[in-house]
C-alpha cells in the first residue's frame, strides 16, 4: 500500500465523486453534501438509484463466489469504491482462504478504508494501490507484487467503465489489462445502460457534464463488445439482477420495470 499518511489525504468536496455517491445511495457516511446533491438529482430521473447500486453489490458478491468456488484464487479489483461488508475479498477468502486480492481506485477517502480492505485471512493477502483506471501501466506494475501473473486471475471493473469515455480509451484500457492476464483468467463487468430509458440517461450524461464528470452509459451490443475474444460464462451478458440469482443476495425491487444495468462474466481461453 502507498505508504501515505492517512491525516494528510487531500479529499476535493467541492465536486462529487463516483465512489461518494454509491456509498451515500447505500446508506455509507463517507460522502459530503456536494456527493448527496447530485445523488438526489439522479433519484429524481430515477427514483430506483439505492436499488441500482444495491443490485450491482449484490452481483459482485455472486460473482466473487462463482470465480472462487470454480477455482480462481486471485483478484484484481479496479473502482473498487469504499469498502461495505462483506467486501470482495471477504467473499473470495471465505470460499478459498488463500486468495489473494488486490483492490485499486483513485479516490482518496477510499484509501482512508483501506484497513478495512486489507484485513485478509492469514492465509491470503489483500493489498492496497490508490491509482487512476486509466494507468493500466501502473496498476499492473504494482498488482504484480502480490498477485501471480502466470496463474489465473479474476479482474473485476464493476459500475466503473460507465465513467470512462469511448474517446478516453475504455476499450483500450480493457484490451490492456486483460493482454496481462494469463489464460484462464476471468473479466468480470457490470455496466449501467440506457437501453430501458434513453431519455432519462442522456439527462444523466448531460448532468455529470455539467459536474466535470463523464457518463456513458451503454447498450447491450456495447457492453457485449468488451468481451471480445473471451469465452462468456452463461448466462453471457445478462441483466445484473438476472446473473445467476441461485448464488444468493437477490435484491427485491419494486415495480416491474428492469433495474437498468448490464453484468457479465467471462474467461480469457
Amino acid at each position: 500500500m502507498t505508504g501515505q499518511d492517512h491525516h494528510s489525504i487531500e479529499i476535493d468536496t467541492s465536486k462529487p465523486h463516483p465512489a461518494r455517491m454509491y456509498d451515500w445511495f447505500l446508506g455509507g457516511k463517507d460522502n459530503y453534501p456536494v456527493d448527496e446533491q447530485m445523488a438526489r438529482q439522479l433519484l429524481a430521473l430515477d427514483a430506483r438509484g439505492r436499488d441500482m447500486a444495491r443490485v450491482n453489490r449484490a452481483f459482485m458478491h455472486r460473482a466473487t463466489r462463482w470465480l472462487a468456488e470454480s477455482g480462481v484464487r486471485q483478484f484484481l479489483d479496479i473502482g473498487t469504491g469504499i469498502p461495505t461488508e462483506p467486501n470482495l475479498h471477504q467473499i473470495a477468502q471465505r470460499a478459498a482462504p488463500g486468495a489473494r486480492v488486490v483492490y485499486c481506485d483513485n479516490d482518496p477517502i477510499v484509501l482512508a478504508h483501506a484497513a478495512a480492505l486489507l484485513r485478509s485471512t492469514p492465509e491470503g493477502a489483500t493489498e492496497y494501490i490508490q491509482a487512476d483506471a486509466r494507468k493500466p501501466g501502473t496498476i499492473l506494475a504494482e498488482a504484480g507484487k502480490v498477485l501471480d501473473f502466470d496463474e489465473p486471475i479474476a479482474l473485476s471493473l464493476l459500475a466503473l467503465l460507465h465513467f470512462i469515455d469511448d474517446e478516453d480509451g475504455a476499450g483500450e484500457l480493457v484490451d490492456k489489462l486483460v493482454e496481462r492476464l494469463p489464460s484462464g483468467s476471468y473479466l468480470v463487468l457490470s455496466h449501467t445502460t440506457g437501453d430501458f430509458n434513453p431519455e432519462g440517461a442522456a439527462q444523466a450524461r448531460a448532468m455529470y457534464k455539467a459536474r466535470g464528470m463523464t457518463l456513458r452509459p451503454r447498450s447491450h451490443a456495447e457492453l457485449t463488445a468488451f468481451f471480445d475474444g473471451l469465452e462468456l460464462v452463461e448466462p453471457g451478458v445478462s441483466l445484473s439482477a438476472d446473473w445467476h440469482p441461485e448464488l444468493g443476495e437477490v435484491i427485491d425491487v419494486p415495480g416491474d420495470e428492469p433495474i437498468p444495468g448490464y453484468a457479465g462474466v467471462a474467461r480469457k481461453p
